[in-house]
């Protein structure tokens, strides 16, 4: 058996109210234009810091990822660093199978000695096919094992629908299998965006020059046209036509998109602009309630204190329309009776968001601090105190 509070909150930044009912306001609901349709074989465009999906085409159809794949290279290699097992000093041998890689390169030689932190802005900044390799062959051995471990990690991350055979994206060999989706690409993103916040700022650098040769462009055409744009990656083969994974950030929202078999380097930028124009002018991210922000206060009965705050673990955000602030409501279902012990964390009801009565997100409240058992008479005493107080209510 549980109790509801219904809570409304008007959202104005700060300004946040709640009263004991359900409020109900004459409010017209935001006017918002179809989406965008891209000249593009599959896209998708998601707030980063929600996970929300705001527009999507054949979101989920596997598709070769070009050089799209490289998201997945560099994330490990940030993994590895950030966890301990590589350093950015750390040097390896070049290999005669990394040396002689086809199509986009940095130009390392065979026999040189490169550092982890120049490969990796080989990968990211010029989209190097020999850097993908050298990187894969120094983490795992061979590349075969470090498709392994691709694979691997993009399980973890949620890709059903993506398997690597190789490191750099190039069509594979001898009949391999090699596909994503733009949804899976977004996941990737999000993950290299705030799981590898470190190294974000290197998919917005410009260029990058290695050796003798001239430094060579980031193929990312957003990053000199658009201000908001600060990462993440083009690919391009025959088979997968024109790819872009992008994220920008205006006014506190971040956005990423990814668009997959566009005709051109132009089209894919181009296209792209459309989806992020359109999310930011449309939508915005609002905080609904803080983590560790008290959302009610309950009686707990046999506890060395009399009351307990109950609230969210994290912050709670939500990808709405613009104008639909006042449409926002919450619903906060707890469970009726509260004995201790509690320990902070422990769930003991949730929190139901409705924007325009429509069910959007159920969160789980749980206790905000630990509250252990009173002294024996004392926990007696709210015994006895319980029985009568359920006798009346009932």
């Amino acid at each position: 058996m549980g109790i509801s509070v219904n809570i409304h909150r008007h959202l104005q930044r700060l300004g946040t109210f709640l009263i004991g009912i359900t409020a109900t306001c004459a409010l017209a609901e935001p006017i918002i234009p179809a989406a965008p349709q891209l000249a593009a074989t599959s896209y998708i465009l998601m707030d980063a810091e929600t996970g929300q999906v705001l527009v999507a085409h054949n979101e989920h159809e596997q598709m070769p990822p070009a050089s799209l794949t490289k998201l997945m290279t560099s994330y490990i290699a940030e993994r590895e660093i950030l966890e301990g097992r590589l350093e950015l000093t750390d040097e390896t041998l070049v290999s005669k199978k990394a040396w002689q890689m086809p199509g986009s390169r940095m130009f390392i030689e065979v026999g040189d000695l490169v550092t982890i932190e120049d490969l990796l802005r080989g990968v990211i900044i010029v989209s190097g096919n020999d850097a993908s390799v050298a990187l894969a062959e120094h983490i795992a051995g061979t590349e075969d094992l470090f498709a392994q471990l691709m694979n691997k990690y993009a399980e973890n991350l949620g890709m059903i629908n993506t398997h690597f055979s190789n490191a750099s994206g190039l069509p594979p060999e001898n009949g391999q299998e090699h596909y994503s989706s733009a949804y899976d690409l977004a996941l990737l993103s999000q993950a290299l965006i705030y799981d590898n916040a470190e190294f974000y700022p290197l998919y917005a650098e410009r260029s990058f020059k290695y050796g003798p040769v001239s430094a060579q462009p980031n193929r990312n055409r957003l990053l000199g046209t658009n201000p908001d744009v600060d990462g993440l990656k083009t690919g391009h083969t025959e088979e997968a036509g024109y790819c872009l994974a992008a994220s920008a950030e205006r006014d506190g929202m971040r956005l990423i998109s990814v668009v997959m078999g566009t005709r051109s380097e132009d089209a894919r930028a181009q296209e792209t602009q459309k989806l992020l124009t359109y999310g930011f002018r449309f939508f915005r991210t609002a905080e609904v309630h803080q983590g560790g922000e008290s959302l009610h206060t309950m009686r707990i009965w046999g506890g060395a204190t009399k009351e307990l705050s109950l609230g969210l673990t994290d912050d709670l955000k939500l990808t709405i329309a613009r104008g639909a602030e006042d449409m926002i409501r919450t619903e906060l279902s707890i469970d009726s009776v509260i004995k201790a012990p509690v320990a902070a964390g422990d769930a003991l009801g949730e929190l139901i968001v409705y924007v325009d009565d429509k069910e959007v997100s159920r969160q789980p409240v749980v206790a905000l601090k630990t509250v252990e058992q009173a002294g024996f008479f004392a926990r007696i005493w709210d015994l006895i105190l319980l029985f009568f107080t359920n006798l009346f209510s009932s």
